[in-house]
């Protein structure tokens, strides 16, 4: 018997440092990294005539960040948008250390959970990517900063610019992923 419960008190506690050292990464259940993004998750502007899809905030999970984690910092920017200049289709911030998704969708509008930063768009939602005519295959990068700052930490509204500034010397881990979407010439 003493045996046994040896056994299950170390297999306990292998499970238990195992989860600690689990690494902080981001997915998607609707595809993988470096996936190509489905027209669904698309921006929708009548100025640019690749702008037809339906806006849709991408789903997306991750694994907690590590102790002292307070927050999250989530951005989606085409680093080859605007000829080189990059454009911010998602910034988002806020994000309390319990929550380790969002569902599909989650960001189309504003949610309290989020506080919204100011995208490309000047919209403080997801912004989806719809690359210029002729501008041929982009990719996007979705990164997620785990901060020691609490959720209310940072007032809405702010830009990518404005967010990465404050959270220098915050951030406790770092996570990414590639997208990539391309419209018809």
């Amino acid at each position: 018997m003493k045996h046994v419960l040896t056994a299950l008190a170390c297999a306990l506690l292998f499970t238990a440092s195992a989860r600690a050292a689990e690494p902080f990464r981001l997915t998607s259940p609707a595809f993988p990294d470096n996936g190509v993004l489905s027209k669904k998750y698309g921006g929708i502007s009548p100025a640019n005539k690749n702008c037809t899809g339906e806006n849709v905030s991408l789903p997306l999970a991750w694994t907690r960040g590590p102790e002292g984690t307070r927050s999250y910092v989530l951005t989606l920017v085409d680093l080859a948008g605007r000829m080189g200049t990059g454009v911010d289709h998602w910034v988002a911030y806020g994000i309390p250390a319990d929550v380790t998704m969002l569902a599909e969708g989650a960001h189309s509008a504003p949610k309290p959970f989020i506080v919204g930063g100011k995208s490309g768009a000047e919209t403080e939602i997801y912004f989806g990517p719809c690359p210029a005519p002729g501008t041929g295959l982009h990719h996007y990068v979705v990164t997620l900063v785990a901060t020691d700052l609490e959720p209310d930490a940072l007032k809405p509204g702010l830009t990518r610019a404005d967010v990465l500034k404050a959270i220098a010397g915050h951030g406790k881990a770092v996570t990414d992923m590639v997208l990539r979407m391309e419209y018809a010439p």
